[in-house]
């Protein structure tokens, strides 16, 4: 696969996996705590722990192609963790 398949395969795991993080945080979580309904949290959590990993791997992957420094590796995978990291990594490093 070429560095730009690898590239915007990565950026479209991003996009998703940031998506998919906010569905969970802001409709499926509420609607499991405030209105009891679970099953959102369910098929959205699952969808967004395979995104995740996807993109962990991804980034790991990406590594050596592009050249990414200690600090850099550190900030893109710590954004994975936060809400809208992972568009700040789409814009910024890819």
């Amino acid at each position: 696969m070429s560095l730009q398949s690898q590239i915007k395969l990565f950026k479209w795991i991003s996009i998703l996996e940031g998506i998919s993080f906010l569905l969970l945080l802001f409709i499926a979580m509420p609607l499991k705590y405030i209105f009891e309904m679970p099953e959102m949290v369910r098929q959205v959590g699952m969808a967004h722990g395979i995104l995740f990993i996807a993109y962990v791997l991804g980034g790991i992957l990406l590594i050596k192609p592009m050249k990414w420094s200690l600090k850099q590796i550190g900030i893109i995978l710590g954004c994975s963790m936060l809400p809208f990291g992972p568009f700040y990594v789409e814009k910024k490093y890819l």
